[in-house]
């Protein structure tokens, strides 16, 4: 397992978005982060039963993504959610997932989503990105911090590439997570390849 989480932006793709995620997924990333906050709960449903079964088939986790609905409708094992809404959904509810996780922005999010039964969260943004422009990154010392605080994995989100993943690393993190490069690449195979070699480094 390479420990990186691909967190998916349809409209960053250059062609099928179906397609993109078939190779992603082939590539060997650890999950799929199906995240696609611009649609219909009904529209979700649809492409998240798609895209749970391209990641079946390649035998990767696909966490769905903001749609607790959806999710439970689908028998879906695993959902990420923002603190917001992972507050809002009921203890019963939250016991339906095997996989749960959290984007948390502070210290005391982190600890928050770890006693309401996360078993993962994403701590971020740790550098800077277009996703988060204008908003100052909160940089590797927060994410020591996050995962120092913490017994579940904590993944990095924003601005990671293959040049700043060493650094990442060392902090505790147990992973990254990666939207446009996987989005964008010409090859993703080689842009996780490259990924991984640097994680170490």
């Amino acid at each position: 397992m390479c420990n990186v989480i691909c967190v998916t932006n349809r409209s960053l793709c250059g062609g099928s978005f179906l397609r993109r995620l078939e190779e992603i997924a082939a590539a060997g990333v650890s999950a799929v982060i199906l995240r696609e906050k611009d649609m219909t709960s009904g529209q979700y449903r649809l492409l998240a039963a798609r895209s749970m079964e391209v990641c079946r088939r390649r035998r990767v986790p696909c966490i769905l993504h903001n749609f607790p609905g959806p999710a439970l409708e689908l028998g879906a094992k695993a959902l990420h959610l923002p603190m917001p809404k992972l507050r809002a959904l009921g203890e019963e509810e939250r016991k339906q997932f095997d996989v749960l996780g959290a984007s948390c922005h502070t210290l005391a999010e982190a600890r928050e989503a770890e006693a309401l039964g996360c078993t993962y969260i994403t701590a971020g943004h740790i550098f800077a990105t277009d996703c988060k422009r204008g908003l100052a990154p909160r940089g590797t010392d927060f994410l020591r911090e996050v995962s120092r605080a913490v017994e579940i994995p904590v993944y990095a989100i924003g601005g990671i590439h293959a040049a700043n993943v060493g650094e990442v690393m060392q902090t505790g993190a147990a992973g990254v997570c990666v939207m446009s490069g996987l989005m964008r690449c010409a090859d993703v195979a080689q842009y996780i390849d490259g990924l991984r070699r640097n994680m170490s480094r």
